[in-house]
């Protein structure tokens, strides 16, 4: 069974939100895994309000193409443009140089401790 970071929590959609201020989200390794090649990702701007259970975005691989939620309702900081100027490291570091985008927090929508989302992800 796959391990996920304790200190990160987790959306049923397979991303996670780490609990700094902003807070910064990605995918999680499972999800990474199972897209295969990042290819291209489209993120909200920065300034963007978004809601938590929403799609934010999309995330293209080699596979498919898949949408992404927000596990948090806020305003968008800031947008990993690293990650946009070279997909790939979603694949190689989901979650660390492999986030996406940071949000200004106001509120979360259900969120899962590692525990559960190695539970959910059964």
């Amino acid at each position: 069974m796959a391990t996920f970071p304790a200190q990160l929590k987790y959306s049923r959609e397979h991303e996670w939100v780490d609990g700094s201020s902003p807070a910064a989200i990605g995918i999680t390794a499972l999800a990474a895994d199972a897209l295969g090649d990042v290819v291209y990702l489209e993120l909200p701007e920065v300034g963007a309000v978004i809601e938590a259970g929403a799609v934010v975005g999309e995330i293209e691989s080699t596979k498919s193409v898949s949408e992404l939620y927000s596990p948090v309702s806020g305003t968008v900081v800031e947008v990993n443009q690293a990650a946009i100027d070279d997909p790939a490291v979603v694949n190689s570091d989901p979650y660390g140089a492999g986030w996406l985008l940071k949000v200004d927090v106001v509120s979360t929508g259900e969120l899962l401790d590692a525990d559960e989302y190695a539970r959910h992800a059964e």
